[in-house]
């Protein structure tokens, strides 16, 4: 039996695979729809070990809220090209919302859970044979809260994610803390949550910045504990300069507007 051109254009939309891949899966199958769709599933996972080495420094990050839940899903890719692709942006978007729906906590329980009869695991493998690049499900993090937001900024490389511990916190509130997030990407939410490693680090860069512009060792302690209080009010998302008004700390914002922060997350695929 002749492979038709409504055939090829079935099995197009049945897989998102290209009209050539479809004809000759087709023919392969000697039409059989369900052997065709198996064949290009193989195919995708030929693809994938084939490309297993590649490295995926393109993609997509998505973030999304559903009642008091806040996730972001990051899936990778070779290029840009296929980054920017409408199908590449809606697989990552709805592999987004299963996450969402189950309240997903880990890149784990993502990639096992069920979208169309196969794994998020098999339908990411398989559109690595739909477009011929290695692509991996990368970050997923996640937040809880009485309110929740997120933030995608411009380009889909960058999301962030805020939690509150009141309800109904304004909306241009919670979108400007997670703009602040997604913008000054602060370590902690304030100087008590950060690291005892990473104090230790930044008292030690401190005094040793001290000593190579020649200050007296005995006033290095008090140099690197200067500097350190510098970092906290960088790095520390309550004590950092608000990014609207650089007067106010991102704490007297919150205070002013009511509200207080619980958690939050950034995911970003830029270089920085």
């Amino acid at each position: 039996m002749a492979v038709t051109m409504a055939d090829i254009s079935k099995l197009r939309t049945m897989t998102g695979a290209g009209m050539m891949d479809c004809k000759n899966a087709l023919i392969e199958a000697g039409n059989d729809f369900e052997k065709a769709v198996e064949i290009i599933r193989k195919k995708g996972q030929a693809v994938a070990a084939k490309r297993s080495d590649r490295e995926a420094s393109e993609g997509c990050v998505l973030a999304d809220t559903k009642d008091g839940y806040a996730a972001i899903i990051a899936l990778k890719c070779e290029t840009d090209f296929v980054a920017k692709n409408e199908d590449f942006i809606a697989l990552t978007k709805s592999i987004l919302d299963a996450a969402l729906a189950a309240k997903a906590t880990t890149t784990e329980e993502v990639a096992a859970l069920k979208m169309d009869g196969r794994t998020i695991a098999e339908l990411v493998t398989e559109r690595s044979g739909i477009t011929g690049e290695k692509m991996e499900l990368d970050y997923y993090v996640f937040v809880e809260g009485a309110t929740v937001t997120a933030y995608i900024h411009p380009g889909n490389k960058l999301a962030s994610i805020v939690s509150f511990e009141e309800k109904d916190v304004d909306y241009q509130v919670a979108r400007d803390i997670a703009m602040q997030v997604a913008a000054m990407n602060p370590i902690s939410l304030d100087r008590s949550s950060v690291p005892e490693k990473i104090i230790q680090q930044e008292l030690e860069i401190g005094k040793e910045k001290a000593r190579q512009e020649g200050k007296p060792e005995a006033m290095l302690d008090r140099i690197a504990e200067g500097r350190l209080n510098k970092f906290f009010s960088e790095s520390t998302l309550l004590e950092q300069a608000f990014i609207k008004e650089s007067k106010q700390t991102v704490s007297d914002y919150l205070k002013a507007n009511k509200a207080t922060v619980i958690a939050f997350k950034r995911v970003t695929l830029n270089v920085e």
